[in-house]
């Protein structure tokens, strides 16, 4: 077990700091002994021919800075298992405080939610976890993040209603809603150069970044849907660019919500907005 470990860091250590190059071991090993990191230490477990040549494959793409989560298909969400592969974002834990704020700020049942930008299904798949008695529905464009969003409510065995929609163009108006929760692409096209390799080489641009010139594209397009589809009293939540919040805010405000709140995460960055319509 101990020639495991540091064949792992041997491997990795001119490619990544010591306390991620920790994180990778106990991910690997469990991942590859099917034991929690402590069991396989304890059993002194030794790898087949077979799990050493699956070890070799993960480090070979861990050098070429992919994401572990991606190489191994799998991530953790909302203390929830997610399916993940280069067809949707890797869920963040700033948006986990998105989940739990509006977990704690609607607490009735038989709520109507709509996650606007599901990807990986991450958000809806929560809050339908965890609401009680909730009617969830998400949209996205692109098929391949709805086929992955679908296999995800099945792992976590919840009902969420997925549909195709692009928010840019015609939208379905025929349901009202109670909340409306959106994470949509907000990095800006020159925030690029600043980004981690790993995320800008695997994770798909288009839910990632928007035009420079165009910053709140997608908010202002939500915020008009909204207006059509949100119940009286109804509220809508965005996970916003830190750079961007006061102009969401007034943005919001010049369409007529109320009680709009611009709240920072937990590393005391501006990204939510929650906004209500006062009809």
């Amino acid at each position: 077990m101990k020639d495991i470990a540091v064949y792992i860091k041997d491997s990795l250590n001119t490619y990544y700091p010591e306390s991620e190059i920790s994180g990778f071991t106990r991910i690997i090993v469990e991942y590859i002994t099917g034991k929690s990191y402590p069991q396989a230490s304890i059993d002194n477990v030794e790898l087949t021919q077979e799990q050493q040549r699956k070890v070799s494959s993960i480090l070979d793409r861990l050098r070429a800075y992919e994401p572990i989560q991606y190489i191994l298909e799998e991530t953790e969400f909302f203390g929830l298992p997610f399916f993940v592969n280069k067809n949707v974002l890797i869920p963040r834990p700033e948006t986990e405080e998105l989940v739990e704020l509006i977990l704690s700020e609607n607490t009735a049942s038989e709520l109507n939610l709509l996650d606007i930008g599901t990807g990986s299904g991450a958000i809806a798949i929560a809050l339908a976890k965890h609401s009680k008695k909730a009617f969830v529905s998400a949209w996205d464009i692109s098929v391949k993040a709805l086929d992955v969003a679908v296999l995800n409510a099945k792992i976590n065995t919840v009902d969420v209603s997925f549909k195709r929609v692009d928010v840019l163009s015609d939208v379905p108006t025929d349901n009202k809603y109670n909340i409306i929760v959106s994470n949509p692409p907000y990095v800006l096209e020159s925030e690029k150069e600043s980004m981690e390799q790993n995320v800008l080489d695997y994770e798909p641009h288009n839910a990632l970044f928007v035009p420079d010139s165009n910053a709140l594209l997608f908010y202002n397009r939500i915020a008009d849907i909204a207006l059509k589809i949100l119940e009286p009293q109804g509220k809508l939540y965005f996970e916003i660019n830190r750079a961007k919040g006061q102009e969401t805010v007034d943005m919001l405000c010049e369409k007529g919500f109320v009680n709009v709140s611009l709240l920072k995460d937990i590393s005391g960055n501006d990204r939510i907005v929650r906004a209500e319509l006062i009809y």
